[in-house]
């Protein structure tokens, strides 16, 4: 897993990582909102989602406390980081000023 996600995030299209667990009650949200930030974004970004339970070296790396957290990459470099279930309609604007 580490070295395709390494390859992921060092893309030149960013790419927004959720990172997650399967007995987080929030992460179960994360769906919904991350399908309508793909349906937004389309191809301007790539999203993809970790388990931290199952990617320990992952999460370690990048400092995860807490879940879910997102962070968006591009070319290998943190961008933005935030934490706790956001809306769409919050997350859609603080991610346009990376994209576009």
């Amino acid at each position: 897993m580490a070295e395709k996600f390494n390859e992921l995030i060092n893309s030149s299209t960013p790419v927004l990582v959720d990172f997650s667990a399967e007995w987080c009650a929030p992460c179960r949200m994360m769906p919904p909102i991350l399908k309508q930030l793909k349906n937004h974004f389309g191809q301007k970004m790539r999203i993809i989602t970790v388990d931290v339970d199952r990617n320990p070296h992952v999460s370690q790396k990048y400092g995860i406390h807490s879940v879910p957290t997102l962070i968006l990459f591009k070319n290998g470099q943190v961008l933005w980081r935030g934490s706790g279930v956001v809306p769409a309609n919050q997350l859609i604007p603080v991610i346009a000023n990376y994209i576009n």
